[in-house]
């Protein structure tokens, strides 16, 4: 394969959407308006090869000033849901073991490792332990969450099986999520400790990239629908194709042309 005919090969839907995460970065970082990363988000949904992917992002620089490479013409493996990738193994030194809130908060989200057991309180506060786009040290992970008069939330994706286990004395644990069977590799996350005057809830939620991209199909998806909507009215006004706005604005110019020659004739 020579490098003149890379251009015209086709792009995958994976290769948009290494695009699309470009964009979202370079949005993030208030190198494109809004405007902007609608122009080249419609511009990427709708690239069919590599030629017209690889534009779209030439003047972006990626982290420590180095260019955005090109789109990659080989097809790697997709991480999506290969749970293997996310059991990491290894000791919990390296990692966050333990979280406090005192009339406080605390948070746990984004890219972390959640240990083998993770120990959290809240006395007149709340937490937020996110497990969305976690690593896990292990196939079976415990979080044991102590709420007196405050609230832990725990969050988990699709795909974990939760258990929970806790004790709650004018308080309680969020059950709903129990029983959810996991997907084959998945880890299991349980829940337990105690709550008093307070609650411990296990949510289950779509990780922030799907729901973007979730967001920018339906958006894609609506812009077809509306392009669609626009060529049908077309279509109906002009069944045969005959322009007839062109035709109207002949029509105008003689229908004028004629009036002018009639009051020259006066």
């Amino acid at each position: 394969m020579t490098d003149d005919a890379a251009p015209d090969l086709r792009a995958s839907d994976a290769d948009r959407e290494r695009v699309v995460d470009i964009l979202r970065d370079a949005l993030a970082e208030g190198r494109l308006d809004m405007e902007e990363f609608e122009e080249r988000l419609d511009a990427t949904y709708k690239a069919r090869t590599y030629g017209e992917l690889a534009p779209i992002t030439r003047d972006l620089p990626a982290a420590h000033g180095v260019a955005v490479p090109a789109v990659s013409l080989t097809k790697d493996p997709e991480r999506g849901g290969n749970w293997a990738d996310r059991i990491v193994g290894g000791g919990d030194e390296d990692t966050s073991t333990w979280a406090v809130a005192v009339m406080s908060g605390f948070q746990r989200k984004g890219h972390w490792t959640a240990p083998r057991r993770f120990n959290c309180f809240a006395f007149w506060g709340g937490g937020e332990i996110d497990l969305r786009e976690a690593n896990f040290a292990d196939r079976e992970v415990v979080i044991n969450a102590v709420a007196v008069m405050g609230g832990i939330d725990v969050i988990v994706p699709p795909g974990v099986e939760v258990v929970v286990r806790g004790v709650g004395v004018m308080g309680g644990f969020d059950h709903r999520e129990e029983g959810v069977p996991g997907e084959p590799g998945a880890p299991r996350v349980i829940v337990t400790g105690f709550a008093f005057w307070g609650g411990v809830g296990v949510q289950r939620k779509l990780p922030r990239a799907e729901k973007q991209r979730l967001r920018e199909e339906r958006r894609r998806e609506k812009l077809e629908r509306k392009a669609a909507r626009h060529q049908l009215d077309g279509s109906r006004h002009d069944p045969l194709g005959l322009n007839l706005h062109g035709l109207s604005d002949r029509h105008a110019e003689e229908h004028g042309e004629r009036g002018r020659r009639h009051d020259g004739g006066r």
